[in-house]
């Protein structure tokens, strides 16, 4: 070893939370593969509108018939950018600070992703979002995976169909966002219940057939991003009615407004930006 050298092995701990970093890299690309492949038919679909309503407004040359074919054309260009600015979103690599978060924008464009995905296996939205609500201070990002994931298993406890209600709403008292993802579906037992955040504990026999699930490592990691968030996860489940996670959000400060620049006798005077 040469002079100035250190020979400096990482503590297990350090280890450890190298590797819990790597393993929640890994479950974002997995999941960002899994939106793309979810939302590869909806584009194909988008597209076929595109080609069809252009097509017909080609063949007719009467007014009504182009000018409905142009409606149809720009709905369905507008719906590819959602979809696209969703996907996007999920996949920027954001930094690890927190921001003022629209709770109810993230509700939406999860929505969006998974839109097809619920359709496919008939399972109803409701949506409850209170107005008004203040923005939460989060990871937009990191929260974005947890409220996906928790979509993911609520439809996926509904094989034959079924309803997910999503609520939120502002608790004044405890300077929290209450965000709620509720299914009617098969439900948890109570004994596998109390370890459903234990690392790589599953209810689940497997990956599904889109190749989601089975690997336990998705609600222990939900819980760890919304403890780090300075909130907390709660879950409350009844066989043959249902499962109910609820998170709690820290919401985002009122950030000071900044002294008003005043104007007197032609003169600009804005406040003092240092000392002197």
């Amino acid at each position: 070893m040469q002079a100035g050298e250190t020979n400096e092995t990482p503590s297990l701990q350090e280890q450890i939370e190298s590797l819990k970093q790597q393993l929640a890299h890994a479950q974002k690309m997995a999941a960002l593969g899994e939106l793309v492949s979810t939302t590869t038919h909806e584009y194909n679909n988008v597209l076929m509108t595109v080609i069809n309503y252009a097509k017909m407004g080609l063949r007719h040359k009467d007014d009504k018939t182009r000018h409905k074919s142009f409606e149809k054309i720009l709905a369905a260009g507008q719906r590819a950018a959602k979809i696209t600015n969703g996907i996007l979103g999920f996949a920027r690599n954001r930094s690890d600070e927190f921001e003022p978060t629209d709770i109810v924008k993230l509700v939406d464009d999860a929505l969006i992703l998974l839109e097809r995905e619920m359709s496919k296996y008939r399972i109803s939205i409701e949506r409850r979002l209170e107005e008004n609500l203040p923005e939460a201070m989060v990871n937009t990002n990191q929260i974005q995976q947890v409220f996906l994931n928790l979509l993911t298993n609520s439809r996926q406890a509904m094989d034959g169909g079924g309803r997910i209600l999503i609520k939120a709403s502002h608790d004044a008292a405890s300077g929290m966002i209450e965000l709620v993802v509720r299914d009617n579906g098969a439900g948890i037992p109570e004994e596998k219940l109390r370890r459903i955040f234990d690392p790589y504990f599953s209810t689940k026999q497997g990956p599904d057939e889109t190749g989601k699930g089975g690997t336990g490592v998705g609600l222990s990691m939900c819980r760890d991003i919304i403890e780090a968030h300075g909130g907390k996860i709660q879950v409350a489940s009844k066989v043959g009615t249902g499962t109910a996670f609820t998170m709690f959000l820290p919401v985002a400060k009122a950030t000071p407004a900044a002294p008003s620049p005043t104007i007197t006798l032609g003169v600009h005077n804005a406040p003092n930006s240092c000392n002197s």
